[in-house]
């Protein structure tokens, strides 16, 4: 296990933060506009994110980098601006944790079907490697792929990432199947663990899709599938649509209430997703860490 984990596990379950598009778009970001060019554009603004994450005790806070890898910039006309935005992204978090908080480099989707050849293996190596890299020149501690939907895009992700020397998180979107209990791609939470895990992840984990009391079983159908920590992120609900808008009706007691049930899954690390807020996060460390 890498050492910075090990020294994060030490006292587990481990707090991580909350959801960014939602607390970006109260600061005004337009919906449909792309939240990555804002660590250039609005940096204040993107600091005060992380910054209440901290603030509600959060241990480990994320970067506003997700759709910053170069292939899915290109939907935006930013690809050249990748590095830049992803160096940016680090460093705002870094400022705003202030050696209070891990900062964890965020990296998603590139948003393409790599089995419908709309994108080339060797073209995610290297958007991955590339965006990997600029997060850890901005200071990055870890990175972490979250909401990931196809297990083969994730493996050559965590292959890119793996060249920083710094350690890996692979968090899945488990949002299909009958059950929903299954990727996009049909991946059950066993399989993920298993192939994450022998793909050479330092975390094995789970975000978005749906509300958090489904996420007890998805965890522990992972824990019994693999040795690595769990990293689980679960959205407040699932939203309905209010004038165009999103809104997620979980409270933030009614969402920490679950807490206990997941440790006891086997999350090792816990947070927020879609809808969370840091007054989620300080609801959840009232319930797991008393």
């Amino acid at each position: 296990m890498h050492a910075l984990i090990e020294q994060l596990l030490t006292d587990r379950p481990v707090i991580t933060d909350g959801a960014w598009g939602t607390q970006l778009q109260s600061r005004g970001l337009p919906i449909g506009t792309c939240p990555d060019e804002w660590n250039l554009l609005r940096p204040e603004q993107v600091e005060e994110v992380p910054r209440a994450y901290v603030e509600a005790g959060s241990q480990i806070v994320l970067t506003n980098t997700f759709r910053a890898n170069r292939v899915a910039l290109t939907d935006y006309g930013l690809a050249e601006k990748a590095e830049a935005i992803n160096r940016a992204g680090a460093e705002i978090s870094h400022r705003a944790a202030g050696g209070r908080a891990h900062v964890f480099g965020s990296m998603g989707p590139s948003g393409k079907m790599l089995m419908m050849g709309e994108v080339s293996e060797d073209e995610l190596l290297s958007a991955f490697a590339d965006q990997a890299r600029a997060l850890a020149d901005g200071g990055a501690h870890a990175l972490v792929f979250e909401t990931m939907g196809d297990l083969a895009e994730t493996k050559l992700a965590v292959e890119a990432a793996k060249s920083t020397g710094l350690p890996v998180v692979a968090s899945m979107c488990f949002d299909s199947g009958a059950d929903v209990d299954r990727t996009l791609m049909g991946t059950t939470p066993e399989q993920a663990a298993e192939e994450l895990t022998a793909a050479g992840v330092d975390v094995v984990g789970a975000n978005c899709g749906q509300g958090i009391a489904s996420y007890v079983d998805i965890c522990r159908r992972l824990r019994s599938a693999t040795d690595r920590p769990i990293w689980i992120k679960a959205n407040a609900g699932i939203p309905e649509m209010v004038d165009d808008q999103p809104v997620y009706r979980t409270t933030p007691e009614e969402f920490a209430s679950h807490g206990p049930a997941l440790v006891e899954a086997g999350a090792d690390f816990l947070g927020g997703c879609c809808g969370t807020g840091p007054e989620f996060i300080t609801a959840l460390i009232k319930e797991v860490r008393p």
